[in-house]
């Protein structure tokens, strides 16, 4: 049966912004209203409401929200958001993410301290695949490097945060790019692919743009601590793994398997404590891989009560062609982004609309995929609200506001997805062993 088009359906979500945006204009801060607890009161909400002209039971809703959140694609993501969080507590334990940021400051020309200070937070992000670990690991560095260089910190720290979230956009297990590939049903590389070449000019540009901005400046030696090369391993074997098309399970379980036995052999912690820290990176991504589930229940209750065809309607009604509907994909994900602050929440809630406008419109979703995460990951690295900027901004002492001018590279790669979208490119053809309808269909 077809769902009826409900404006009203959609309330849990809206709900859900209204309490972000509210509580952030009350307290001045716009992650005061925990994710978790909103997305809850958005499910009550859900499930006291029925579809237009029908009425369900409370045990028929629940079901709903059930099968929903224990979607095949939902628990997956799940279970590799658990494994990722148990592979930056293993990495960070054996002392990985020190001597990965000691061995890039180690290769830094004192000559393009700036431009190296954002290759290495684009290594190391991509990765650790989190903007989080890395812009903190490299805050107090981007700091020293702004105060011996006499650029500006919050130069510093706009690039830094740029850095960031190259990995945020691109890594193989960074939590953002799985959620986007698992929305679409699609292949790591092949959305690597497409999200590569987007955005590849944004980053040459960033460089040249951060090197002029620092060339009248007196350049400093800023020298980092001591190295291991064996501990990069990790990092490596995990982007070696994914690069060959290894599934991600696999390999995330490689990487945590090689930084298990590196800790084991250099002494780093005992059989017990890495059981311990396992488990502890895992309970980091709890709160994440809970929330996911919920998302799904919500979603697939908002398309029982019309919601979501609704949504679509209304959407199509002033689309036209595939590059409209592209267009309106990345409003509706960096919509998401900036209410959320969040941009993982972001793709996992417009994820499913997304894949529906694709199915319609007759997209390829591997560049949905790469669009959802660019405009995702654009948005996240310019709103002077979220996470990275309040971590930052706290360090320098000053208003993370002031930041967003020189967050470079978030600006070039929105204007480099618009610019994708206008022309249409890049374009791969589907492979010859597959059949166009079945990868639109996945």
């Amino acid at each position: 049966m077809k769902n009826k088009p409900n404006f009203w359906g959609l309330s849990p979500i809206i709900i859900f912004l209204v309490l972000i945006t509210v509580c952030g204009f009350i307290t001045g801060g716009f992650t005061s209203m925990p994710l978790l607890v909103a997305f809850m009161l958005a499910t009550i909400c859900a499930l006291a409401m029925n579809p237009k002209d029908e009425k369900l039971s409370l045990s028929e809703k629940l079901d709903i929200f059930c099968r929903e959140s224990g979607d095949a694609t939902i628990v997956l993501m799940v279970i590799v958001f658990l494994l990722a969080g148990a592979f930056y507590s293993i990495v960070g334990s054996i002392g990985a993410v020190e001597s990965t940021v000691n061995f890039g400051l180690s290769l830094i020309s004192s000559d393009y301290l700036l431009v190296g200070l954002f290759l290495i937070a684009c290594f190391i992000s991509f990765s650790i695949g989190t903007s989080m670990g890395t812009i903190v690991a490299l805050a107090p560095i981007a700091i020293e490097i702004a105060d011996q260089s006499g650029v500006s910190r919050e130069l510093a720290l706009g690039t830094l945060i740029g850095g960031g979230l190259f990995g945020d956009n691109l890594s193989f297990i960074s939590d953002t790019t799985i959620a986007a590939v698992r929305t679409q049903s699609v292949e790591m590389r092949d959305k690597f692919k497409f999200n590569l070449l987007i955005v590849l000019p944004a980053v040459i540009i960033t460089c040249v743009v951060v090197t002029l901005m620092s060339m009248q400046v007196n350049k400093a030696i800023i020298e980092g601590g001591e190295f291991d090369l064996l501990l990069l391993l990790p990092y490596l074997t995990v982007i070696v793994s994914a690069l060959l098309g290894i599934n991600v399970i696999a390999v995330l379980c490689i990487g945590i398997f090689v930084g298990c036995l590196i800790g084991l052999l250099n002494n780093s912690f005992t059989l017990v404590e890495m059981f311990t820290k396992l488990q502890q990176g895992m309970g980091w991504m709890q709160d994440l891989a809970i929330i996911a589930l919920i998302v799904g229940g919500i979603v697939g209750l908002m398309n029982r009560y019309g919601g979501i065809q609704w949504l679509l309607e209304s959407i199509s009604n002033r689309i036209k062609s595939k590059r409209g509907a592209e267009y309106g994909i990345a409003f509706l994900v960096s919509t998401l982004d900036v209410a959320t602050t969040n941009n993982t929440i972001a793709i996992v809630t417009a994820g499913p609309i997304a894949k529906k406008l694709g199915n319609q419109f007759d997209l390829d979703p591997r560049r949905i995929a790469s669009l959802l995460d660019i405009f995702a990951a654009g948005f996240q690295g310019l709103i002077p609200y979220g996470g990275q900027y309040l971590a930052v901004a706290g360090l320098a002492a000053i208003s993370p506001i002031a930041i967003v001018p020189y967050a470079f590279y978030p600006m070039l790669i929105l204007v480099m997805g618009l610019i994708s979208i206008a022309f249409g490119f890049p374009k791969f053809p589907i492979k010859q062993t597959e059949s166009k309808q079945a990868i639109l269909n996945q």
